[in-house]
């Protein structure tokens, strides 16, 4: 029985890249962790410990950051493509480069009505991510987003389910529909959609939360399909949206031990055990 050397892949994790433009007084900030990953013919340095088709980890991070100043960053997707370009360039040994980013969002911090010119707070409204994979054939982009934190207090419910002896939950026909929605939709290639990739990512969101905020939900796998239909209806470059969303549950307290009637107003927000629920949209000749 031999013994090989099966899949493999290396790289930098987690790199903190921020980049400030100043060539204006008023500032522009991209915040971005951002991972490197190479796959290719490095069977020798597993085997043998030759590195000579080694590029070290440590010059992935370091061509992060430089390519941040001598590329820019005009868009996550933008500056993950020309990354990946440039670490498979370096690497003969190379057939693909893996880029993973997210972009953590600031807003300017509002002075007398005004966003300030160069002070900024976090906004915490989800965390923007991009895959991009470069190769021999064609680029592959996944826009996304993952920690959305969405809630409806009503238009949901969810019945004629399958019961059987070990079955307590009860029929619900109006309830709280909660989830911490990851989402990611892929691209027809790289080329950059129309308005840009910042803007097509506007979009997108916005598309996905108006989605859920109007549609009546006879379940949270319904909602999952209409946000993703919602999405391949307006962006025909867009091929697939892909969901994980665990179910953020809402029980209903009993008051009534109190004399207290509780007609929908008060719940406890259940942490785990959580429901999870994973789809993917895609358009049938896809």
């Amino acid at each position: 029985m031999g013994i090989v050397l099966g899949a493999n892949r290396y790289g930098k994790a987690e790199s903190r890249v921020v980049r400030v433009v100043r060539d204006t007084p008023r500032h522009v900030i991209r915040d971005l962790t951002v991972t490197t990953l190479l796959t290719g013919d490095f069977a020798a340095t597993h085997t043998d410990g030759d590195n000579r088709d080694v590029l070290p980890t440590d010059t992935q991070k370091n061509t992060a950051f430089a390519w941040a100043k001598e590329h820019g960053v005009t868009s996550p997707e933008d500056y993950a493509l020309a990354l990946g370009d440039r670490l498979l360039a370096a690497t003969p040994a190379a057939t693909a480069a893996r880029v993973l980013v997210d972009e953590h969002a600031w807003e300017r911090i509002d002075v007398d009505g005004t966003g300030h010119d160069h002070a900024f707070v976090r906004r915490g409204q989800g965390v923007r991510t991009v895959e991009v994979v470069v190769g021999d054939d064609w680029p592959s982009v996944v826009s996304g987003l993952r920690d959305l934190v969405v809630l409806k207090t009503t238009g949901s419910e969810f019945r004629g389910f399958l019961v059987d002896e070990y079955t307590t939950l009860p029929e619900a026909d109006d309830r709280i529909l909660a989830t911490s929605l990851t989402a990611g939709w892929r691209w027809t290639g790289g080329e950059e959609p129309d308005g840009g990739w910042d803007a097509a990512y506007d979009r997108v969101r916005a598309l996905l939360l108006g989605t859920f905020a109007t549609s009546y939900s006879k379940a949270l796998q319904q909602t999952l399909f209409a946000m993703g239909a919602a999405v391949l209806e307006a962006e025909p470059a867009i091929v697939e949206v892909s969901f994980s969303a665990p179910n953020k549950h809402h029980h209903l307290v009993d008051l009534a031990p109190f004399g207290i009637e509780n007609d929908g107003e008060v719940f406890v927000a259940a942490d785990r055990p959580y429901g999870l629920i994973e789809a993917t949209v895609v358009r049938d000749d896809t």
